[in-house]
């Protein structure tokens, strides 16, 4: 099992592990891929894309261009040489990326928590990228006003600048919060005993595994870009970031 350094510590830019294995590439343009003891580069998931960042061990370095689970470990795509195994390496984040995907996720949650606590709709899907993203929820049809009334509110929900706090609780526990109730914990696989829990201090609490920044007043400035309809009951919601 890959340690996930990233659920305890979002802040981690740079660390030290030990590769335990190595595989060649397979003619998809990288060189292959390596899995470590442990990790602070993000792996897809969630919505969430992977990290990107360099590996350095010796007196080589590649960079980490794709960072995927398989089941409980992690494996991180290279770009040039390959470790060995048993090889101390060092990995960098590419921080201003990093970053910018935790503000991206952070305006995620507050939207959630926005229209969960304003017109009690969940979401049901979302994407994103780096000050970007789109989120779906179960609206049929979109309020009118919808788009400018949820823009001012995330905005003031971020100029609140309320505390992030990550925490961890057993599964049995957070099955019965019902703050949790929107976060579909029972898809999480039987074998997590314990859930992370991320809360927006006064606004929204949600089970989850991505990164976030640690107040709302660093996410930056909410923009609502395009609302869509994706069939019914379920409308499409496009934001970005500055």
């Amino acid at each position: 099992m890959t340690v996930q350094l990233y659920l305890l510590d979002q802040t981690t830019q740079s660390f030290e592990s030990t590769v335990v294995a190595v595989q060649a590439g397979d003619g998809d343009g990288s060189s292959g891929r390596v899995q470590l003891a442990e990790t602070a580069f993000y792996a897809t998931g969630g919505g969430q894309p992977h990290d990107t960042g360099l590996l350095r061990w010796a007196e080589s370095a590649s960079a980490v261009s794709g960072v995927r689970k398989d089941g409980a470990e992690i494996w991180h795509t290279l770009d040039g040489d390959l470790p060995a195994v048993g090889a101390t390496v060092t990995g960098e984040i590419d921080w201003e990326r990093r970053h910018q995907l935790m503000r991206t996720h952070t305006a995620m949650h507050i939207l959630c928590g926005v229209i969960w606590n304003d017109y009690g709709v969940a979401v049901t899907g979302g994407n994103m990228e780096p000050l970007k993203a789109r989120m779906d929820f179960a609206f049929d049809p979109l309020p009118d006003g919808f788009a400018q009334r949820v823009q001012d509110a995330v905005n003031a929900e971020i100029a609140a600048d309320r505390p992030i706090e990550v925490s961890f609780l057993p599964r049995d526990t957070a099955v019965e919060d019902e703050d949790l109730i929107r976060t579909k914990v029972n898809m999480i696989p039987e074998s997590v005993s314990e859930i992370r829990v991320v809360d927006i201090v006064g606004l929204d609490k949600q089970a989850d595994g991505g990164t976030h920044v640690p107040a709302t007043g660093e996410v930056g400035t909410f923009t609502v870009t395009k609302t869509e309809s994706k069939g019914k009951g379920n409308k499409r919601l496009r934001f970005e970031l500055s």
